[in-house]
């Protein structure tokens, strides 16, 4: 087949994908949950990832042969990056959330922490937009928490600079849903 530029550009849908058009979405657990961190961290994560999974291989042996067989599915921790703000809303709220399920004095767990599920995990959504504001896909977290809170670094070098921190969160697992009404037929014909 030769290459014909017109082909591509027929393929390519709504211009492609965006990485900078998403919006997260997160309620912290109500020990954690003060102020108005549940509605700025839709502000104030400035950097997500759309969730990878992995199938593990289960090999099965045959007369010496290997023959490859579908395993268990695990799901990747999940990164993401806060913008922080004079306030410290949202870092304190991953703080309160850590100390919640390990006190640093006394490392005992919080009594409204004592569970997963109702306690100190939470579901959370990452949503994608097309260049239009439409949702074009989402995925959900399920019984997600926080296992790891970078430090901020300061200096006294850095000039015109919000400081960042990066927060990677433990995930249950996920779901996805595609959004094909956002570009109508044409999603769809290209979906089958």
């Amino acid at each position: 087949m030769s290459f014909n530029v017109n082909d591509f550009r027929q393929q390519i849908v709504g211009d492609g994908a965006r990485p900078n058009l998403f919006e997260v979405r997160m309620n912290f657990p109500s020990f954690a949950a003060q102020g108005d961190v549940n509605r700025k961290i839709s502000f104030f994560c400035n950097a997500a990832q759309l969730p990878g999974s992995t199938i593990g291989l289960t090999p099965a042996f045959y007369f010496g042969r290997e023959v490859k067989l579908a395993g268990n599915r695990t799901f990747q921790e999940w990164n993401i990056s806060i913008m922080n703000d004079e306030d410290f809303v949202v870092r304190n709220g991953f703080e309160r959330w850590m100390n919640g399920m390990s006190d640093p004095v006394f490392n005992v767990r919080a009594a409204s922490a004592a569970v997963v599920d109702g306690g100190y995990g939470v579901n959370a959504t990452v949503i994608q937009y097309g260049k239009k504001g439409d949702v074009i896909k989402t995925y959900d977290f399920v019984g997600m928490f926080p296992i790891d809170i970078q430090p901020i670094d300061l200096s006294w070098s850095q000039n015109d600079t919000i400081e960042e921190f990066q927060v990677t969160l433990a995930v249950q697992y996920w779901t996805s849903q595609q959004n094909t009404s956002a570009l109508g037929g044409v999603v769809r014909g290209l979906l089958g």
